[in-house]
């Protein structure tokens, strides 16, 4: 299985809703489209919807983490929302979750940033 990436602007808000399986072969293509909308500055925070995200595997979480220090470097926040149970798991045994929040869904991830109208 391949991976989706789609990337919505919402105000300040970049939101990254990945599909398939994000790992050591796919990780690269997340990397660049992530980095890409930081760089451009549009954004200064970041929505990781992971709601049909298969699979996840350590390069995955590289990708997360090396997204996460490059955003807060640049004083954002990233969040995590609709995560399933195999990924919820690796984040949970990675430690992610000490440093990410998780929420149920989007509309929640966007009110924890203060975005909503």
């Amino acid at each position: 299985m391949s991976l989706q990436v789609e990337l919505e602007h919402y105000r300040n808000v970049l939101i990254v809703r990945l599909r398939g399986e994000l790992d050591h072969h796919t990780a690269d293509v997340v990397r660049f489209k992530m980095e890409e909308a930081i760089l451009r500055g549009n954004s200064d925070h970041i929505i990781l919807s992971l709601k049909e995200l298969q699979f996840m595997d350590s390069s995955g979480l590289g990708v997360i983490l090396g997204r996460y220090k490059q955003l807060k470097a640049r004083g954002g926040k990233m969040v995590v929302c609709d995560v399933n149970t195999s990924v919820y798991r690796l984040f949970e045994l990675s430690g992610l979750f000490k440093i990410l929040p998780i929420h149920d869904n989007e509309r929640l991830a966007l009110t924890s940033l203060e975005v909503v109208s």
